[in-house]
């Protein structure tokens, strides 16, 4: 219900002729204005919010027995904004990928356009990102594939330059061309998309 009410107050929602629920309440209507006025932040507290949430689900390694010492002291950096990013791009693009359509949740990755390492605040923003299965991702993000003004996928010429296995043809270059999947909402920024073939693509 809740959920109804903003999408009543989205534009990109309204452009489709979508109206959502008309009970929107003023709270609902300062809420919608915050967040699109500072989608980081908003990212920030919705993933703090989720960590609040309880959960009865074991850890992954639950029953699996460490080898090795009982304590090890890890330092690292969390990225607290990517379940944010990956649920709102992943929904974008009706959980499947761009390319393929392959729709395995598992091997569906949300890709940043501008890397997450460049620009802090493009990092929550869903039009910087695509849906892609895990290889089509990697490949993006090593400059292997890009895609052009016209939304087609192009293939990086050392593709080529390497040993070309039939796997490799049949799941990168016969793609070549491929125009991409636009979602109605949260649609690639092309300006995010010029930058990935300026400067992370390699020709």
């Amino acid at each position: 219900m809740k959920a109804s009410n903003f999408a009543s107050l989205d534009p990109d929602l309204a452009a489709r002729g979508v109206k959502g629920l008309s009970g929107a309440s003023k709270a609902d209507r300062e809420i919608w204005a915050e967040a699109r006025a500072d989608m980081g932040r908003f990212a920030i507290e919705s993933e703090l919010a989720r960590a609040r949430v309880p959960t009865d689900l074991p850890p992954d390694d639950a029953n699996t027995v460490p080898e090795g010492p009982t304590e090890v002291e890890v330092t690292r950096n969390e990225r607290r904004v990517q379940s944010f990013f990956r649920a709102a791009v992943l929904a974008a693009y009706d959980d499947a990928c761009a390319v393929t359509g392959l729709s395995v949740p598992t091997l569906l990755n949300a890709g940043h356009i501008i890397p997450w390492s460049v620009d802090t605040h493009r990092r929550a923003d869903p039009s910087n990102g695509i849906a892609l299965n895990a290889l089509h991702d990697r490949a993006f993000d090593r400059g292997l594939i890009t895609f052009d003004q016209s939304l087609r996928l192009v293939a990086s010429s050392k593709l080529r330059a390497s040993r070309t296995t039939t796997f490799q043809q049949r799941a990168l270059l016969d793609f070549e061309g491929c125009r991409m999947r636009i979602p109605d909402r949260y649609p690639p920024d092309p300006e995010a998309l010029r930058y990935h073939r300026d400067l992370v693509f390699l020709p």
